[in-house]
């Protein structure tokens, strides 16, 4: 499909993408969104938690969000779009992946960027209530590649998915985890490892046995993280491994249901291999759109309704 010429201009002060992902990651509110939380029981034994919403009238199409590396479902990237399809007729779930609502899950393993096996089973919990006919993906940053992978890797995709929309997608993860090593991303990747650093925690004092003290303290960056924890933890011989496997990329020819792309050009935490142009224009299902501001996620729009949050609900219309 062709690529699509975007119409996001932002305010002179939001052209810069460092203001604009910092001030959409820690300074956006969103309020009025009444969510229910559901704890979904999974095949493992484990859990994920889903925070519902409601449309004011009964509706049978409902879109599912899923947030990015070390978000969780009240992240306002993701309760934005479910207040604005609130808002528009449609029910919304924000998924938690494995340990990411406030509570440590049960396994050793958590979440990572190609569990699509969880997704999986979030639909088909979905699917089992009956109660809707039309299903959206919705996914930002480590949650847009999960979709995307998805979408590209099975054979069969349920029917009742009709469209996804992938916003900040690192779809190659080798190359978005060296930009996100550079100089210009330290404070975001420092912030991200602490956080994962400080969850590992728990981990590792509960299985002594899956990962030591020397493990532990290897990990100095993000890269270290994948090496020691993410990998081994997924059944990926190493960080490399894990990248190479997982990286929506290699599954975007596949995709055949209508999927929009929305990745910025002055996005800092992707590598030139994360713009899909070539797969955009070989399969008529993918419609890529490179806005040249926005940042990561920083697609700030009026009224607190952000541009990607507007083209989203514009998409699946």
């Amino acid at each position: 499909m062709p690529i699509i010429d975007s119409t996001y201009k932002p305010l002179f002060f939001f052209k810069n993408g460092f203001i604009a992902t910092v001030y959409s990651g820690l300074f956006r509110k969103v309020t009025g969104l009444k969510q229910e939380r559901e704890r979904l029981l999974l095949s493992d034994g484990d859990f994920m938690d889903l925070d519902w919403s409601f449309s004011k009238e009964k509706a049978d199409k409902i879109i599912l969000c899923f947030h990015g590396l070390e978000g969780h479902g009240q992240r306002p990237y993701v309760t934005g779009v479910a207040k604005l399809f609130n808002d528009n007729g449609m029910d919304a779930i924000c998924v938690n992946f494995r340990g990411c609502s406030g509570e440590d899950n049960l396994k050793y393993r958590t979440y990572h960027s190609g569990s699509t096996e969880d997704l999986e089973e979030i639909i088909e919990h979905v699917l089992a209530s009956n109660k809707y006919t039309e299903i959206y993906l919705y996914g930002v940053s480590l949650g847009a590649n999960l979709i995307l992978k998805y979408l590209g890797e099975r054979e069969f995709v349920p029917n009742e998915i009709k469209s996804a929309i992938a916003i900040s997608v690192p779809a190659d993860l080798n190359g978005s985890c060296a930009e996100l090593h550079k100089l210009k991303n330290r404070p975001f990747a420092n912030r991200f490892l602490n956080h994962l650093k400080r969850k590992l925690l728990s981990k590792m004092n509960n299985y002594p046995e899956d990962l030591s003290v020397e493990a532990y303290c290897s990990i100095l960056s993000l890269r270290d993280f994948d090496n020691v924890y993410t990998s081994k933890a997924h059944g990926f011989a190493d960080a490399a491994d894990y990248y190479a496997k997982c990286s929506c990329k290699q599954f975007l020819p596949s995709i055949k249901t209508p999927t929009l792309i929305i990745n910025a050009l002055n996005d800092s935490f992707l590598s030139p291999e994360c713009y899909p142009i070539k797969e955009a224009k070989n399969n008529p299902n993918l419609y890529l759109e490179m806005p040249q501001y926005g940042g990561h996620v920083g697609f700030i729009g009026k009224k607190n309704i952000y541009y990607n949050e507007r083209r989203a609900l514009e998409f699946v219309s």
